[in-house]
């Protein structure tokens, strides 16, 4: 079986957001499974593709909008506004259908497609629809767009985001109605999305890496709590403000917290622990640098590979209940709390008297759950044959 994977931004192994450590297990446990995968879409601007045999490049594009101009952002906004599409699939509207249609051409044929999220689905939702699909809903989209307006700062912000919640609640509908099967990361976003039945839908549990994180018996205490994440996106924005906001005040003056990664302007703290440290050249190696890791999904659906990593690793952690959807084995250096000074109370706690455990078994459980989902969801497709890969 041949399957076409069309995302928006094609794997270049860095694996440097939760987006693309998801969509490099999806399409491993794909091959796995025994389907040949030929993946379409842009790459980031100097980052080429990392299986380029089977990649499908449609061009380098950059989607961020953090990053953008405003005169780009306004161009983003009267495209989504005059084309009907949302916000994020116009931006990938970068190349014409006829340019898409004559890639799949050359790379086909094709015995299905695995239409990977809503955005490169949305951008050119009409060109996917002469095979069978498989949906794969990283979120429900339209939920978290509603949060996004319920916690914007402006007027205009709500309208944005409430115009893309209601388009997308019409496309995820829309695709998920015309695919075969879907792939939700949580098992709460099935009934979200109305396909909680086994013969319409699965959840895949994901890892973090094709390999087990190394063994590492000596961990080097570098600070009491560690976070990092894109707090660009608004999801995990959210999380961080409540953590700043409702979290940090609780704790002791000489607790330390270093947060890493891309953060937008005007984030904060007033405590005198709080380091902001931005780009770090290790992520794995930065969180087993803390005592304990704060997981703090506070909005958003689909599930929070940060979390996942922090199981594989055996780290300690605090999560709050929405920092665990989509996992359904919780290790016993996890506490979860969703009151602000019980965290902070957890926090310190597990930073006083560090509890390591062993996350292999937590990575194989993932494993084989994800490979058995997958499996089920190809039956839908037909029949695989096993292809040789070179």
């Amino acid at each position: 079986m041949h399957l076409l994977f069309a995302t928006s931004i094609v794997p270049d192994g860095a694996l440097a957001s939760g987006y693309e450590i998801a969509n490099a297990a999806i399409i491993a446990a794909l091959r796995r499974a025994g389907a040949r995968v030929t993946v379409i879409g842009f790459t980031w601007p100097g980052k080429p593709a990392d299986d380029p045999e089977n990649t499908v490049v449609l061009g380098a594009i950059d989607v961020r909008t953090d990053s953008a101009s405003a005169r780009q952002k306004l161009a983003w906004v009267g495209k989504a506004l005059l084309s009907g599409l949302t916000f994020a699939s116009v931006k990938l509207r970068a190349v014409p259908d006829s340019d898409v249609l004559a890639a799949v051409a050359r790379a086909g044929p094709f015995d299905g497609y695995v239409l990977n999220s809503v955005q490169f689905a949305g951008a050119f939702e009409k060109l996917f629809a002469d095979r069978p699909s498989i949906f794969v809903a990283h979120n429900v989209e339209h939920l978290s767009a509603r949060e996004n307006a319920a916690a914007a700062g402006s007027l205009f912000q709500r309208l944005l985001f409430g115009r893309e919640a209601r388009l997308l609640e019409t496309m995820e509908e829309r695709l998920c109605r015309r695919a075969r099967f879907i792939f939700t990361l949580a098992e709460e976003d099935r009934a979200a999305l109305g396909v909680a039945s086994d013969d319409r839908s699965a959840v895949l549990p994901l890892v973090t890496g094709a390999q087990a994180p190394t063994e590492k018996a000596l961990r080097r205490i570098d600070c009491d709590a560690a976070l990092i994440g894109t707090w660009t996106w608004q999801p995990n924005r959210i999380g961080l403000d409540w953590f700043l906001g409702k979290v940090v005040p609780h704790l002791r003056p000489g607790f330390r917290v270093r947060i890493a990664g891309s953060m937008p302007s005007g984030v904060t703290s007033k405590h005198p622990g709080v380091e902001f440290v931005g780009r770090v050249p290790d992520a794995q190696a930065f969180v087993r640098s803390a005592a304990v890791i704060p997981l703090i999904s506070t909005a958003g659906s689909g599930v929070q590979l940060k979390t996942i990593e922090t199981f594989e690793l055996g780290l300690p952690s605090v999560a709050t209940s929405r920092s665990l959807r989509g996992i359904d084995h919780r290790p016993a250096n996890c506490v979860v709390t969703d009151d602000p000074a019980d965290f902070a109370r957890a926090l310190e706690a597990a930073a006083a008297v560090i509890h390591d455990v062993d996350g292999c078994a937590f990575r194989r459980s993932q494993v084989k759950a994800l490979d058995a989902a997958i499996r089920l969801g190809l039956e839908k497709l037909g029949p695989v044959r096993q292809e040789a890969f070179a």
